[in-house]
């Protein structure tokens, strides 16, 4: 095959296909182009594609904050570019995991209640902390002198995770996001780790350690209790552990 007069070998065609499912996947964005399939082979960019969604939100903020808005309206603008961003995809799943895993009394039930598109109390009540808590970290990072890269770190650390939770556990149901996805090969999942974990060099080693801890307990956490309450995982699941990441990276980057 050739482009422009050129040959396109298969690892060019494979390294834009699979940003091109990544980008699908991950966001809104208006993006062209033949997606990997399954889409969990594309994987190991995910990091990517969430730290170019942190760029996104650091520039917001600091452009925000350069016009001399308050402090906490830009925080609000950034955490709003990153939903517009990405949709509110992750701040769904969030929604949809906390009414079903406290909503019903078995794994059809909550299944069921994952599935719907209504919101509950459950739901509310997760989604409004999650977004309190990001608002407050993001606020406290646009503060520092190194709020671009603790942002850009955020967005990549946080996608990381789900792919170790799809390596590590069955879909809960037959169908479904997570069972069209796939399930990624152990190679792409520490391909996609090592892409997040090269996005906190610039924190220390310090700060980088204490992330890489407490996202690490995050995610298992979650993942032992998505085992106990629906015997596996769902892309709701995928999408709390993406808001759950992202609030241990902010924090961990933001501690004093």
């Amino acid at each position: 095959m050739r482009r422009n007069g050129l040959p396109v070998t298969r690892c060019d065609m494979s390294l834009n296909s699979d940003l091109v499912s990544a980008a699908m996947l991950l966001t809104r964005l208006p993006v062209r182009g033949t997606p990997t399939a399954p889409a969990a082979r594309a994987a190991w960019a995910w990091p990517l594609i969430g730290a170019g969604i942190g760029l996104a939100i650091a520039a917001v903020g600091t452009a925000a904050l350069a016009v001399g808005l308050h402090p906490g309206l830009a925080a609000g603008l950034a955490l709003a570019t990153g939903i517009t961003v990405t949709g509110a995809l992750h701040e769904d799943g969030l929604a949809d995991l906390a009414d079903g895993f406290w909503g019903g009394f078995d794994k059809d039930r909550r299944l069921d209640i994952m599935r719907d598109s209504r919101i509950g109390s459950y739901g509310v009540i997760a989604l409004g902390l999650s977004l309190i808590l990001r608002w407050a970290l993001i606020g406290a990072a646009l503060e520092t002198d190194h709020a671009i890269w603790i942002l850009v770190a955020a967005g990549a650390v946080s996608r990381a995770p789900m792919a170790a939770l799809m390596r590590w556990l069955p879909p809960a149901r037959p169908d479904g996001l997570s069972k069209d996805v796939g399930r990624p090969s152990s190679m792409i999942l520490w391909v996609g780790l090592a892409i997040s974990g090269l996005t906190l060099l610039p924190q220390g080693p310090g700060p980088a350690l204490l992330t890489v801890g407490l996202v690490a307990a995050t995610a298992f956490g979650l993942g032992l209790l998505a085992r106990a309450k629906i015997g596996g995982q769902t892309g709701d699941v995928l999408g709390a552990c993406q808001q759950l990441a992202e609030i241990a990276t902010l924090a961990a980057l933001t501690a004093r």
